[in-house]
């Protein structure tokens, strides 16, 4: 009996301090909307069509999911995030065995120069590349499986900025933190 009664006494205890650093909520400080922003339309400099749909989409779930900030579609914004997609790429990972021709499997990226501004000030807080990937396997239509990676790649950009733009130290967080 005082054994089960030290296992449980043990469990208990490494029950309690495995979630000391566990955080809930906002990590950056403020309470959950008491911020907004606003996503612009990135520029696309790429020669691929539909890229900015899909990135501007899958940046604003993100944050809205996030919770962090309140999302605004129009109007005045506590940050707005604009960017430019500064590259897209395909490369072959894996080939058809016997033919070093033809592609199985791609590696496909996406480039983005994205910009996080207080509209008030006109202060820059965040500047700067990410980068979106994913590998797919296109079979006998590169085309089709393109289309199925963009949506996937786009998310991927868009967590990378999400917690950037979510987690990152802004010059007010820094200088107010002790």
């Amino acid at each position: 009996m005082k054994a089960f009664a030290l296992v449980l006494i043990s469990l208990s205890l490494g029950m309690l301090t495995g979630c000391v650093g566990y955080v809930t909520g906002p990590t950056n400080g403020l309470p959950a909307g008491a911020q907004s922003v606003r996503v612009e339309f990135f520029k696309n400099e790429t020669l691929e069509p539909r890229l900015v749909v899909a990135v501007n989409r899958a940046l604003k779930r993100n944050l809205q999911q996030d919770g962090t900030y309140a999302l605004e579609t129009q109007g005045n914004a506590d940050l707005v995030v604009t960017g430019e997609l500064t590259q897209f790429l395909r490369s072959g990972v894996s080939y058809t065995p016997g033919d070093s021709l033809s592609v199985k499997d791609y590696s496909m990226s996406l480039t983005a120069h994205i910009k996080v501004t207080r509209p008030s000030t006109g202060e820059v807080v965040y500047e700067g590349e990410i980068t979106g990937n994913s590998t797919v396997r296109v079979g006998n239509d590169l085309t089709a499986g393109q289309r199925q990676a963009v949506p996937i790649i786009a998310d991927h950009l868009a967590r990378q900025a999400t917690s950037l733009i979510v987690d990152g130290k802004w010059p007010e967080a820094a200088a107010a933190a002790p």
